[in-house]
């Protein structure tokens, strides 16, 4: 016999989380710093709220929108601006933060075998098409890749990044 299955109510999963938005997680950033489609970030924006991160993104004149229609909690979320992403990288480094960044590359760790985080944690994104530029790539700390089987060379960046935050946060 199988045992029962109890689907827990709205309720129940409301009383289980955050009572109220936060003004900053602080522990863990996702940072798509050189993005290609809006429809990324708001579907990243969704997934830190869930795994209890924040989102670091550039100042492109189209971010805004694109963050407020991924933004389907309908609340703030915890989103920082970043005017120059080396720059902006560096003082990250220079604070002590990992770097992590997600890109196919010699050596990456493989999704599975990653660490959570423990301390603050940048997770950074390349661009959809080129991946994560050489101005990045020299911050990285670790570089970690999502085995694949299929013939795609590579999963959409937010897809991506969804499942290496849930793997840093600890929820895999």
């Amino acid at each position: 016999m199988s045992p029962s299955i109890h689907v827990r109510t709205r309720a129940e999963l409301k009383s289980a989380r955050r009572t109220k938005a936060h003004s900053c997680w602080g522990h863990l950033v996702a940072a798509p710093l050189w993005p290609l489609h809006g429809a990324n970030l708001g579907t990243l924006l969704r997934t830190c709220d869930a795994v209890g991160a924040c989102l670091a993104v550039p100042r492109h004149p189209w971010v805004p929108e694109a963050l407020r229609r991924g933004n389907t909690l309908r609340r703030p979320a915890c989103v920082h601006w970043v005017n120059n992403p080396r720059g902006w990288l560096g003082k990250e480094r220079q604070a002590g933060t990992a770097i992590v960044g997600v890109e196919l590359a010699e050596g990456a760790v493989r999704v599975g075998d990653l660490p959570v985080a423990r301390g603050r944690t940048v997770m950074v994104l390349g661009h959809e098409q080129q991946g994560i530029p050489p101005e990045g790539l020299e911050f990285l700390d670790t570089v970690v890749e999502i085995p694949m089987v299929g013939s795609g060379a590579s999963l959409n960046v937010a897809v991506a990044g969804s499942l290496v935050l849930y793997k840093l946060a600890g929820l895999l």
